[in-house]
């Protein structure tokens, strides 16, 4: 099956989650609003109401949105989910709680609302920012810590930790330094994902665009504590 997955072209963003699952297995898959006149199918996909927004993913008459939904169809699929039910279950929950945790990276630099500029809401992103780091991102940390696999089977949590890690370092990369001495288990999936085939040849290839200062993951220096 050749699947199409629709997303705002300049950004990772929540997409990437979708496009990591995709490139790790080999999938054969369009990146449509990259492509000529991309943008108008997927507005057009919004207009009929598919989903509220991007990113949206078509296999054939099946059209999904939300990130946790897309993954948890795709993951068995492309051989990055258990044939368990249960199992199945709880690798949503954990993408779940993953999508809280990408919301409240978001919020670190748009605490008031996504229509203002970062400039209109410097100090409640830095006070936000400060707390984030403090209080919430050791907790994520240490909850996707103890759960962490350094062998086995990878799963599309897996890739998902993967690139929170990522962006994190990419945000917050004072933060990080200090953060991951303690997190061996969540460096070493990390570093077990960026050697996958797969996601090797995507991190070096130009599909996969690089953070920006438009995405969710932002590095504003001064956020850095």
């Amino acid at each position: 099956m050749k699947f199409e997955l629709f997303y705002w072209p300049e950004i990772q963003g929540r997409g990437e989650f979708v496009r990591l699952a995709l490139e790790d297995a080999g999938a054969s898959y369009r990146d449509v609003a990259r492509e000529p006149q991309g943008m108008k199918q997927m507005q057009a996909l919004l207009a009929e109401q598919r989903g509220f927004a991007p990113p949206l993913l078509r296999a054939g008459q099946l059209v999904l949105a939300q990130t946790a939904t897309i993954l948890h169809w795709l993951g068995p699929r492309l051989g990055l989910a258990p044939a368990n039910e249960a199992a199945r279950a709880r690798l949503n929950q954990a993408q779940l709680t993953i999508a809280d945790w990408l919301t409240e990276v978001h919020d670190t630099h748009h605490p008031i609302a996504s229509s203002l500029y970062y400039e209109d809401q410097r100090p409640e992103a830095k006070r936000r920012a400060q707390l984030f780091l403090r209080q919430r991102l050791p907790k994520f940390l240490d909850y996707f810590a103890a759960s962490a696999r350094t062998t086995g089977r990878i799963s599309y949590v897996d890739l998902s930790l993967f690139q929170m890690l990522e962006g994190l370092r990419y945000a917050f990369p004072r933060a990080m330094r200090r953060l991951e001495r303690r997190q061996p288990r969540l460096v070493a999936l990390h570093e077990r994902v960026a050697q996958r085939p797969g996601i090797r040849a995507y991190l070096q290839s130009e599909r996969r665009l690089p953070f920006n200062q438009q995405g969710i993951f932002r590095h504003y220096p001064e956020l850095d504590a």
